[in-house]
């Protein structure tokens, strides 16, 4: 049987981030928005209308002092921001999971099957797939395509 989860309001969610070690900072210019930080991984919450709490910038690893973004190529997570790509570790997602696990605890939010299992995406970028709709001229060169070429040339030269 499913387990009833309560949404709290504003307040009670801030009350228990604060008292689950999360660093809560005012956003600035605005009222009722707060940057949450714990684990070097930070989000932003607001105020809703009827006192509820919204997510206003989604969990991500903070990569200087910019919040960043988690994609997922296919062979391997990036962390994104504005200025720079990393290549994300197993830290890095750990605690972006442990830190999204306890705000939803937070927050009163369905903590779902797929996304306990481990750190999900915000956007999906396989490399294989990206481009493919364009007309087969238009397509830039795959990277094995382009090594591919080379090795073949290389190994004629080598040949003669």
């Amino acid at each position: 049987m499913p387990k009833a989860i309560e949404a709290r309001t504003y307040e009670e969610a801030l009350a228990w981030l604060r008292d689950h070690g999360f660093d809560t900072t005012d956003a600035p210019g605005t009222t009722a928005r707060v940057f949450l930080r714990k684990y070097n991984v930070s989000a932003a919450i607001q105020k809703g209308p009827d006192d509820s709490v919204k997510i206003f910038a989604y969990p991500g690893y903070l990569i200087g002092s910019e919040i960043s973004k988690l994609v997922n190529r296919g062979y391997q997570q990036f962390l994104k921001t504005s200025k720079t790509e990393v290549p994300a570790t197993a830290d890095h997602l750990k605690a972006l999971h442990s830190f999204a696990e306890e705000l939803k605890v937070a927050l009163g939010l369905p903590s779902l099957y797929n996304e306990s299992l481990g750190t999900v995406s915000e956007a999906y970028q396989y490399d294989r797939i990206k481009d493919r709709d364009k007309p087969e001229v238009e397509r830039p060169k795959r990277p094995w395509e382009v090594a591919g070429k080379q090795a073949a040339i290389a190994a004629k030269k080598g040949r003669a």
